[in-house]
């Protein structure tokens, strides 16, 4: 597949067949993406990853991590629980959080585009996933229950598996709308 097809049909995935990934596979595919760009080479990520029966603790980290009045877990949150205890595998991806604004600007758009290599790269093998930086991943005993030191930010969990349904694309605005053409020899 040519990338400018990978980059054109790859979507976000929820929609998982239930076949695990291989903690090798995810492990190639991060060798992959961590040739994106990154100033003066700092390689600014960490990566969590619950894979197999490590998706539990992922999963009851999140459980949690949500209010729970006189102590229930409420159903919405069972729910999500149940679905997220079906996705083959959880990747979190986190940066140290730097004081300095210029050098986090620089790793969160390394992480960023860490990331979206990982998801190309993943598509091409049909693996699809789905970057969620859901309210929760701020919640101090998710963040603890799933290892995230402090200093550190969750750039992103990445729920991912084998593609079962990929969505249909949604519309893009066409680029010449978001484009300022600046030419000094028009």
């Amino acid at each position: 597949m040519k990338i400018d097809d990978i980059i054109r049909n790859r979507r976000s995935i929820t929609s998982f067949k239930p076949d695990p990934v291989s903690t090798e596979e995810i492990i190639d595919l991060l060798e992959v993406a961590k040739w994106a760009p990154n100033h003066k080479m700092t390689e600014p990520w960490r990566f969590l990853l619950y894979n197999g029966e490590g998706t539990e603790t992922f999963v009851q980290a999140f459980i949690d991590a949500q209010p729970a009045p006189n102590g229930e877990v409420s159903e919405g949150v069972k729910r999500k629980a149940d679905h997220f205890r079906s996705i083959p595998a959880h990747l979190v991806v986190v940066m140290p959080e730097d004081p300095r604004q210029k050098t986090w600007d620089e790793d969160h758009a390394a992480v960023s585009a860490l990331i979206q290599n990982f998801q190309l790269a993943a598509w091409a093998r049909d693996i699809g996933m789905i970057w969620r930086s859901n309210d929760w991943i701020y919640n101090p005993a998710f963040r603890e229950k799933i290892g995230v030191k402090p200093g550190e930010k969750i750039v992103a969990t990445l729920m991912l598996g084998y593609i079962k349904d990929v969505p249909k694309a949604k519309k893009r605005t066409d680029i010449r709308e978001k484009l300022t053409i600046i030419d000094q020899h028009q």
